[in-house]
């Protein structure tokens, strides 16, 4: 599978309470159950009105059917080539 960043834009997201955020799980984790395997969430990052969210997928097509399944945007979808942190300097 190859991995993804996800920008979803969720107006005022960083304002939810920890149980809106546990729903928002929950409705996540039904939509990659629908999604076959196709699609795994590792995390997302909430900032005051986007998510940031790392996925593992076979494709594209695969977000998109998340997102459609979901209700959750994904604006922005780009492939990971690597990564990268302060152990890479050796």
């Amino acid at each position: 599978m190859k991995r993804y960043m996800i920008e979803r834009n969720l107006p005022g997201v960083g304002a939810f309470t920890d149980r809106e955020l546990q729903s928002a799980a929950a409705t996540s984790n039904a939509a990659i159950a629908k999604v076959s395997g196709r699609a795994e969430w590792v995390q997302s990052f909430v900032t005051a009105n986007k998510t940031f969210c790392v996925y593992l997928a076979e494709d594209e097509a695969a977000i998109h059917d998340h997102a459609r399944l979901s209700g959750f945007p994904a604006n922005t979808i780009t492939e990971i080539n690597g990564i990268i942190d302060p152990s890479t300097a050796g």
